[in-house]
């Protein structure tokens, strides 16, 4: 199975975790923005990270794949079964691909994409405006629902916890300071999963990769 995609995508990272977490082997096939690769193109039509393959069957999107790959090895359950947790869970990740991640893309493309990897100036006040006035009311809902027992739904990991963190990884790059007086519980839920081996397997190296990239 190969998925095509940078894990830098919060996207492609969660994918790669969710997997991980499944005990699922993943083959990585690097692809940039826009690659016209054409076994990306055909897994992923409009050019979207990630692209997924297994054998004859292609598709994209994140959370399709993680659908795919939930119904071949149903175990371990990281998608509850119970109808409210299930909902629950699957507005999390919602929550985190159409507005954490989101939000985080508008800043780590200005801020690194574009003059890292692209050599051309980003927007600097869509980024400054995602961080002042998008990203904190969405921190700040998220201190309100984090459980004591620092996992989104039935108290265990589940799909939910993958998606939220996927972004927090992002926040690391940006070197964004986030107030931890103000998101106390929020910061050390994030930091708890992103330490999980389904994550630090690759938020090492992409640590290190931006090292590189910024000399």
């Amino acid at each position: 199975m190969i998925v095509y995609g940078s894990s830098m995508s919060p996207f492609v990272r969660k994918v790669l975790a969710f997997a991980a977490e499944k005990g699922i082997a993943l083959e990585v096939k690097p692809i940039g923005l826009g690659a016209d690769d054409p076994d990306f193109v055909a897994a992923s039509p409009f050019k979207k990270m990630p692209g997924f393959r297994d054998r004859d069957f292609a598709i994209s999107d994140s959370s399709a794949i993680i659908a795919y790959l939930d119904a071949i090895q149903p175990e371990p359950n990281l998608i509850p079964a119970e109808a409210k947790a299930r909902a629950r869970t699957i507005w999390y990740d919602e929550f985190a691909d159409t507005l954490l991640a989101a939000c985080g893309g508008k800043m780590f493309f200005n801020r690194i994409v574009a003059p890292v990897f692209m050599k051309r100036e980003g927007d600097l006040a869509v980024a400054d405006a995602a961080e002042c006035n998008e990203l904190p009311p969405l921190l700040d809902y998220l201190e309100g629902v984090i459980p004591d027992s620092g996992f989104l739904v039935e108290d265990r990991l589940t799909l939910a916890d993958i998606a939220v963190a996927s972004p927090f990884a992002n926040f690391r790059l940006l070197g964004l300071t986030l107030d931890a007086a103000r998101w106390p519980k929020t910061l050390a839920y994030a930091d708890a999963i992103l330490a999980r081996a389904s994550f630090k397997a690759w938020t090492d190296r992409e640590a290190a990769f931006m090292d590189k990239m910024r000399g």
